[in-house]
């Protein structure tokens, strides 16, 4: 049954995915630009960019309108998966239902954001994001990283990291003379689509941002922050004030502050589940009697038929992911018991040898092969345990079952 629901609302978690990554799509653009000279240029974003210009069969021969067909369409399957992500998003943050903006309100609050949101502001807040992130990323894959090197030659990564920077270089040159042409080149491309996809944010951003003042500030406080802003330190206010919510110290403080706060959800787990049993649980379909279906049903505007095919689904669906269950533990258990009798048997053929070999005698052994050898041990008592109580548990399984039904 869960199998079933995951399918049925993967569309949904594909869109929020979308949805939630749509800031980080300039990072990712030149992969789009033209996906023949991509392939050529940079053969490690094939690897880490999505699959929108999959490359067909190495046998297939494709033409280039079937290329373009198949590019045509790739893009326009991303076009339809954006608009029902800006769908959901418009459906999470309705504004429908709120009341009209004065006209003299709105035009302070534009004049207010036109200076919160200055020229460069949006860039200026980007590249204290991603910046350092964008920069350490491709210095992992300018061919000096110990992992680069490591994929190239097939060299441990540790003996590489003995290595100089000036011998890494050598080693990199070696493989790609024109590596820092092509880091530059990369950079080149970035930078500028970058800005141009931060100057089409930011003019909606700046209405967006206007009706949500005129909202919540009153004519008065505008007039402040606007005589405000107007100052030089005003001026240098609005130049920052959106930057600095990303600046390291910002970022690094607030991840700092994060362990606390699981540790606070794990401390309290045990009592949040302890409230949450007190409470009855949801009912589903298998749970109405007859004059519930068909209340139901008539609710619905459909008939009791349909509600109880569906009923009978669900639960001909439960009892088969039980099933599968309990051969995906039944077929654990064996593993585990086989492992767990090899385990013995060895650890009895290692008994009798000790008898005459000082060898097996654990008072000889190097602490870290004493604590392997313990370790093993316990892992076999406990797979033969969990064998041997998961055979239980399904015989008795099995047991009710032939019970209730004592045709099968």
């Amino acid at each position: 049954m869960t199998i079933l629901r995951r399918t049925m609302h993967m569309s949904t978690f594909k869109s929020l995915l979308l949805a939630g990554t749509i800031a980080l799509a300039p990072l990712g653009s030149t992969a789009m630009a033209d996906p023949k000279e991509s392939a050529k240029e940079a053969p490690i974003a094939e690897i880490v960019a999505p699959a929108i210009f999959e490359a067909p069969a190495e046998d297939a021969v494709e033409s280039e309108a079937d290329s373009e067909a198949r590019a045509a369409e790739a893009k326009a399957k991303m076009q339809r998966e954006m608009d029902e992500a800006v769908a959901m998003v418009e459906k999470i943050f309705d504004t429908s239902d709120l009341p009209a903006i004065e006209p003299a309100r709105l035009t302070l609050a534009e004049q207010t954001t036109a200076a919160l949101v200055a020229p460069g502001s949006l860039e200026r807040m980007i590249d204290n994001l991603y910046g350092k992130m964008f920069t350490r990323f491709m210095k992992e894959f300018d061919g000096t990283s110990d992992l680069m090197i490591s994929i190239k030659t097939g060299v441990e990564s540790d003996e590489i990291a003995k290595l100089d920077e000036k011998s890494k270089e050598a080693i990199a040159d070696m493989f790609d003379p024109h590596r820092k042409d092509r880091e530059d080149q990369i950079t080149k491309i970035i930078k500028p689509l970058i800005s141009e996809a931060l100057a089409d944010v930011q003019r909606p951003m700046q209405g967006g941002l206007a009706k949500a003042y005129a909202r919540k500030f009153s004519v008065g406080q505008l007039n402040d922050l606007n005589s405000f802003l107007a100052t030089p330190t005003g001026k240098a206010y609005s130049q920052e004030w959106m930057a600095l919510q990303a600046d390291p110290e910002v970022m690094l403080a607030v991840v700092k502050a994060m362990p606390p706060l699981v540790n606070k959800f794990i401390d309290r787990a045990p009592t949040i589940e302890a409230d949450m049993k007190d409470l009855p649980q949801d009912r589903a379909l298998a749970d109405l009697n007859e004059a519930e279906l068909k209340k139901l049903a008539k609710l619905m505007k459909v008939k009791v038929k349909v509600l109880k095919d569906h009923r009978d689904l669900w639960s001909d669906t439960a009892t088969d992911a039980v099933a599968v269950e309990a051969a995906t533990e039944a077929a654990d258990a064996t593993d585990d018991y086989a492992y767990a009798t090899a385990a013995a048997d060895a650890a009895a053929d290692a008994a009798v040898a000790a008898v005459d070999d000082p060898a097996y005698d654990r008072s000889n052994w190097s602490d870290a092969d004493r604590k392997r050898v313990d370790e093993l041990e316990a892992a076999s008592s406990a797979a033969t345990s969990a064998y041997l109580e998961a055979e239980a548990e399904a015989a008795n399984k099995a047991r009710e079952r032939l019970d209730k039904n004592p045709s099968e």
